[in-house]
């Protein structure tokens, strides 16, 4: 079974070697696809090299810094086309260790979408200053009570898709980014009934007490579990 990782990239060249390295000796069927945002520090240049030195290695190249999410939809659009059976999401910083990809390999076995969950043993969290830690342990609890999904980390990027998973979704109609592409995947996955299980996993943030997000990244999350909440209930009404 092939599985793919889709991988963004913006200015990663210190880490871009050693971690395709670090994946590709998980499993020899484990492919990666880097998404990469013209990186002004070379790193597609990096990968280019790398995509020659082995047929495992696959990239695409966009022309600047369009988005978290669109990084992922094209990803996946990509990989399905290049046969992917198992589709993950992958951080670029060793934020999410390599050597826990056969977990979710295993566990996908009898799930749809599996999820590396930093909060399902207590708190999983490495490096994280502790506005960032409140504030992400926050949304997924605001997240199960807008939406009623049942996890305990609902923004996690770290995951496993089947095939038919993403099949199944209309990825042109997935139009969020940041933290509410990762609720909106997730909320989707549960209104059409797949199975969806948790594994833990420890994350360690490589940038230490810096922050990926802005104002703007946080209020489509709190806005969008709103958005998808009225879209059921709508959805329900027109099936009464």
């Amino acid at each position: 079974m092939k599985t793919f990782i889709i991988i963004p990239t913006y200015n990663e060249k210190d880490n871009i070697i050693t971690l395709t390295e670090a994946v590709l000796a998980q499993h020899a069927d484990i492919h990666i696809l880097f998404v990469d945002d013209n990186s002004p520090d070379g790193t597609g240049a990096i990968i280019d090299q790398l995509v020659d030195e082995s047929d495992r290695i696959h990239v695409l190249h966009r022309k600047g810094k369009l988005g978290l999410g669109s990084a992922y939809r094209e990803g996946f659009k990509a990989a399905l086309d290049l046969g992917a059976d198992y589709l993950m999401e992958m951080d670029a910083d060793f934020s999410h260790d390599p050597t826990t990809l056969p977990l979710f390999l295993s566990a996908i076995g009898e799930s749809d979408l599996v999820i590396g969950s930093r909060y399902l043993n207590g708190v999983s969290v490495v490096n994280w200053p502790i506005r960032r830690l409140i504030l992400s342990y926050c949304a997924s609890v605001y997240t199960r009570w807008v939406t009623g999904l049942k996890l305990h980390d609902c923004t996690s990027g770290f995951k496993c898709f089947r095939r038919s998973t993403l099949e199944a979704i209309d990825l042109s109609r997935v139009t969020s980014d940041g933290y509410s592409f990762q609720i909106e995947m997730n909320y989707l996955c549960m209104v059409k009934g797949f199975r969806i299980k948790e594994i833990p996993i420890i994350f360690i943030d490589r940038h230490a007490g810096t922050s990926k997000m802005s104002g703007s990244i946080v209020r489509e999350a709190v806005l969008m579990v709103w958005k998808l909440r009225l879209q059921t209930v709508f959805a329900n009404i027109m099936g009464k």
